[in-house]
């Protein structure tokens, strides 16, 4: 069941960045395709999956969250993450501030990915440095 629903996980981790970087795409080029039905679902259920699929792991490893620091810090990163990704596809006001929110949420799914492979708030650099 484990590694069921960690693939899920990793599937749908997979699926919502690239989501998010052809969105961004289509952002940056005024492409029409960014405001098609099928895009501005999909994302939602892919979402879904994703939150739906870490609770599960949570839920199955018997994780205390709220003593996890390393699972408290990908969670608030995930919020930013989704706040900056509104910004960056429908909420920014100017292109530079679309931009500039499309890199910050760019780098906190980094964040995340590497507080997920690392389980540290480290991130990346506890990965380096071990």
């Amino acid at each position: 069941m484990y590694a069921t629903l960690k693939l899920i996980h990793i599937i749908a981790a997979t699926l919502t960045i690239s989501g998010f970087l052809l969105r961004g795409f289509w952002m940056l080029s005024g492409s029409p395709n960014l405001n098609a039905k099928a895009v501005r679902i999909a994302p939602h259920v892919i979402d879904s999956v994703f939150l739906f699929s870490g609770i599960g792991l949570v839920w199955l490893l018997q994780l205390p969250v709220l003593s996890q620091p390393w699972l408290m810090a990908k969670l608030i990163a995930v919020v930013i993450y989704i706040i900056l990704g509104m910004i960056a596809l429908r909420r920014g006001k100017t292109m530079h501030a679309r931009v500039t929110a499309l890199l910050l949420a760019l780098a906190t799914f980094a964040y995340i990915v590497g507080v997920a492979l690392s389980k540290s708030t480290g991130s990346w650099l506890a990965l380096a440095f071990a």
